[in-house]
């Protein structure tokens, strides 16, 4: 352990000099992955307007990707539960490598890069150990350098924290196997929580919901300049009973999920898809293609102030401060008080907007 940390501690201190900025590529603001109208599959670079800018093959569908914050590179994960992920050029478009989950793994869509993009974290469930796990891969020739637990069962999504070495989890608590589908086999007993890591794999900090609320499946992330996180959850109870999937958590304090009258909540249909922070953090947005539409939340209030209908709508991003939707219609939407389309594509965008950091 101390030769890998030695070594993960020297590669992440080390220059990282870009190859190719994303500029060079249309400085897109997100990446997302869609199906097109003849069923096949594509990574697509998107302006904050929702331009296509590139539009790279996948060979099956996609969930979300990672991009390399100084060279314009993505790692596009399959829809969970998947084996692979693949590295892209998204100057040329040829795939650069392939990462192949271990024997009895399996991605759960979503990864990492560290801040200087000389490694890259994805979240993975050790089926036949029921237990989630960090893989940690070096980003100049993918190579698995390692792997640590994820402090839970179900890790999905996974973002760096503004502090550049902590990493934190969104660990859906849902054990899965592949022997039995997408079947869900503790329901009962599943215990979602965020959890807090050094680059390093130390568990810091872990972050639980109140016991009525275990059944609330803690899955997408997003975090703030100053990190407070934002969580979508998913409701693994009756829709009738469905409580509010919006969440915030700042380290040192509990969890808290937003206010919502009951209607509100209902509404969501137990299904939070993304979530994102806008207007310079103060609100926050998650979106439900369940209940086609996008719930919004006062930061300071912690409370659901409103919300937004669009038909399947999933992938949510922020543009100059202002909130951005893609939809399974094609759509690309100004979510603004009077929403309206900024785009419309030929295209299914999938789950999410995933932001770019140009180098």
């Amino acid at each position: 352990m101390a030769t890998r940390r030695g070594f993960l501690a020297g590669l992440a201190a080390s220059s990282f000099a870009p190859v190719a900025g994303w500029a060079k590529v249309g400085a897109p603001e997100f990446l997302s992955a869609a199906r097109s109208s003849d069923d096949s599959y594509h990574l697509f670079g998107l302006t904050g307007q929702g331009a296509p800018v590139f539009q790279i093959p996948l060979p099956a569908r996609g969930h979300a990707a990672a991009a390399n914050p100084l060279r314009a590179e993505a790692v596009a994960f399959a829809r969970r539960p998947g084996r692979f992920a693949i590295v892209l050029s998204c100057e040329t478009g040829v795939i650069l490598a392939e990462l192949d989950a271990p024997e009895g793994r399996h991605f759960y869509g979503h990864g990492a890069f560290s801040s200087d993009g000389a490694l890259l974290f994805t979240t993975e469930n050790d089926y036949d150990a029921a237990r989630g796990i960090v893989g940690v891969w070096e980003a100049r020739t993918y190579q698995r350098l390692g792997e640590f637990s994820s402090g839970g069962i179900g890790p999905h999504d996974i973002r760096l924290m503004p502090d550049g070495g902590t990493l934190v989890v969104a660990n859906g608590g849902i054990e899965t196997h592949p022997d039995s589908g997408r079947a869900k086999l503790n329901l009962p007993f599943m215990q979602p929580n965020l959890t807090y890591l050094s680059v390093e794999g130390d568990v810091l900090e872990q972050a639980e919901l109140a016991p009525e609320m275990h059944m609330n499946s803690i899955r997408h992330l997003d975090v703030r300049t100053d990190g407070l996180v934002g969580f979508a959850t998913q409701w693994q109870g009756s829709t009738a009973d469905s409580p509010s999937v919006i969440g915030l958590h700042r380290r040192g304090e509990a969890p808290q999920l937003l206010s919502a009258a009951r209607a509100q909540a209902r509404a969501m249909d137990g299904y939070g898809g993304s979530v994102a922070f806008y207007d310079e953090g103060t609100r926050i947005a998650v979106s439900s293609p369940r209940g086609g539409l996008v719930q919004l939340g006062d930061v300071a209030a912690g409370a659901v102030v409103g919300q937004l209908d669009m038909p399947d709508v999933c992938g949510l991003g922020v543009s100059g401060g202002a909130l951005r939707a893609s939809t399974g219609t094609g759509a690309f939407w100004a979510a603004t008080a009077t929403p309206r389309v900024l785009t419309q594509q030929p295209v299914a965008w999938d789950n999410h907007l995933v932001r770019v950091s140009r180098g």
